[in-house]
């Protein structure tokens, strides 16, 4: 050790007689040109954004885990992942440690450079960014690691960080998109510009998602505690900038499309061809009586053994997964960028089709389901309006023509019923705006019961849908004692299951599931 010692120090004293005692040039030699200690926003920002899209909107957690639970997807060559025998902790670790080795450790980077800088056009987008990941994680997880985490490099930081309650961090998330809110409107400083993939640096669209993402984590309160759900309503719906109003305020991200940088689920289906329209999704789009959904040829594509019908898959039946493979329907060709391992769909257009963070549709049924409960300063009397909104916008978003969705509208079945049956329609249509996203799907049913047809299949591990995620295997192994004290808030080792409920989950409060049989444990 000695002998090395001296050689470095040697080494050193030789290579400061080289460049003649200049400390520039010395402090440069511990410099690596290709791989710089610091990184400005932007890019930071852009990965960011990449990352987290094709984390949770993505191939893995959304396509093959959250779709199948919400049941807008079934399975029919893996069946273990729609009995939900492959959500257990050695396979939903990717999603949880990644956030925060990844996007989120990157965007506490941006919001300090922003900070540092007292520019909210750079961090005011990273903290409303931020608040959409951790809300993934929390409505996945419950507790999780929030006011501790991203602090194991920092002085006093701790690489075992405790869990925050679910109810602190919601409190927490909702205050930083009101400061977010606020602080972009008197920005100044130069923004994110074409570093930002969502908006292109636009402070008054982030404006827009921050107060709808605002509003969208306050509704998921009313069930357990709708005094405060009133309250952040009526903020969210009253802050600067407003809300989201139209499709072309909706955050989401256009992918190049380039081969590299494809829509993930059209990058999945290149070389899979395992997911299928859910029956439960399939029955709700084309009921036995009623209007066939308009949305239906879009979200779907014909059947292989016959290419004049539409069919979805049950979920969760196990072996016999397989005989659905050519008799029910796969995703929508939107989906499909042409050539793929078993036929060609779709075209190469498609590989550019948007990842959806939040959609106006989401808003108006969010604005729509507060009016028919009295809530954040909207009355029931405007309850038909949003909903009539947030399905003409759905419709749009996805490309079916003004006609088409106005005749699907002016069903008798499908028009405004006021009360507990409008609260249900809301929540079915909501459902079936957030195809793609099925992390939100999933946390509208489990906040509404709707639509009240989801049932585990017969090969199903548990008896009733999923209400949350087992935690990572890496996390029990790593940082037991705050894992084991989150799990206790749960009720108890027993309950790091499916059965767990986090903080806002309900049922039991919720007028939409009175005649609902959950089948929980």
């Amino acid at each position: 050790m000695k002998n090395r010692l001296t050689m470095v120090v040697a080494g050193v004293a030789i290579a400061a007689a080289a460049i003649g005692c200049n400390n520039d040039n010395l402090t440069n030699l511990n410099k690596n040109p290709n791989s710089p200690s610091s990184v400005g926003p932007g890019p930071l920002f852009t990965r960011a954004t990449n990352t987290s899209v094709q984390r949770f909107l993505g191939a893995g957690f959304d396509l093959r885990q959250t779709e199948f639970v919400a049941q807008h997807m079934a399975e029919v060559q893996y069946p273990s992942d729609d009995s939900y025998a492959t959500l257990q902790g050695a396979n939903v670790q990717v999603t949880f440690n990644g956030a925060y080795s990844a996007e989120l450790e990157d965007l506490k980077k941006v919001v300090q450079q922003g900070d540092f800088a007292k520019n909210a056009a750079i961090s005011g987008p990273a903290q409303v960014l931020q608040a959409w990941i951790y809300e993934n994680l929390t409505d996945t997880w419950g507790d999780v690691p929030y006011s501790q985490a991203l602090a194991g490099d920092s002085t006093g930081g701790s690489f075992t960080p405790a869990y925050d309650p679910q109810k602190s961090i919601y409190a927490s998330l909702m205050s930083t998109l009101t400061r977010a809110s606020a602080g972009m409107t008197a920005a100044t400083g130069a923004g994110l510009g074409a570093a930002d993939p969502i908006y292109g640096g636009d402070l008054s669209a982030w404006q827009k998602f921050s107060n709808s993402l605002h509003a969208r984590l306050a509704l998921r309160l009313v069930n357990v505690d709708p005094t405060t759900a009133n309250t952040e309503l009526k903020a969210a719906f009253t802050a600067p900038g407003g809300l989201i109003t139209s499709n072309a305020d909706m955050a989401q991200l256009v992918w190049p499309g380039d081969g590299i940088y494809n829509n993930p689920w059209s990058a999945n289906f290149q070389a899979r061809d395992d997911n299928r329209i859910s029956l439960t999704f399939y029955n709700i789009l084309a009921p036995a009586s009623g209007p066939v959904d308009p949305r239906l040829p879009i979200f779907a594509q014909p059947t292989q053994a016959d290419p004049s019908v539409y069919a979805g898959s049950p979920n969760g039946v196990g072996s016999i997964a397989g005989k659905y493979l050519k008799t029910t329907s796969r995703p929508g060709a939107i989906f499909y960028a042409g050539a793929t391992a078993y036929g060609n769909f779709g075209s190469t257009a498609n590989a550019k089709t948007p990842s959806y963070l939040m959609t106006y549709a989401e808003v108006a049924f969010i604005q729509a389901e507060a009016a028919e409960r009295n809530l954040g300063g909207l009355t029931p009397g405007q309850a038909a309006a949003f909903y009539n909104a947030g399905i003409l916008a759905s419709m749009a978003q996805w490309g079916v023509s003004s006609s088409a969705a106005a005749t699907y509208l002016a069903n008798s079945s499908i028009a405004y019923k006021a009360g507990v049956a409008g609260l249900k329609q809301i929540a079915v249509q909501k459902w079936i705006a957030l195809y793609s996203d099925g992390s939100q799907a999933w946390a509208s049913y489990r906040q509404t019961c709707q639509p009240s047809s989801l049932k585990p299949g017969p090969a199903a591990v548990v008896l009733y849908i999923p209400r949350r995620f087992p935690y990572p295997i890496s996390e029990i192994s790593v940082n037991p004692a705050n894992v084991t004290a989150a799990i206790a808030r749960l009720g108890g080792t027993k309950q790091d299951n499916f059965g767990g409920m986090v903080y806002w989950d309900q049922p039991q409060n919720a007028p939409t599931c009175q005649d609902v049989n959950l089948n929980l444990p």
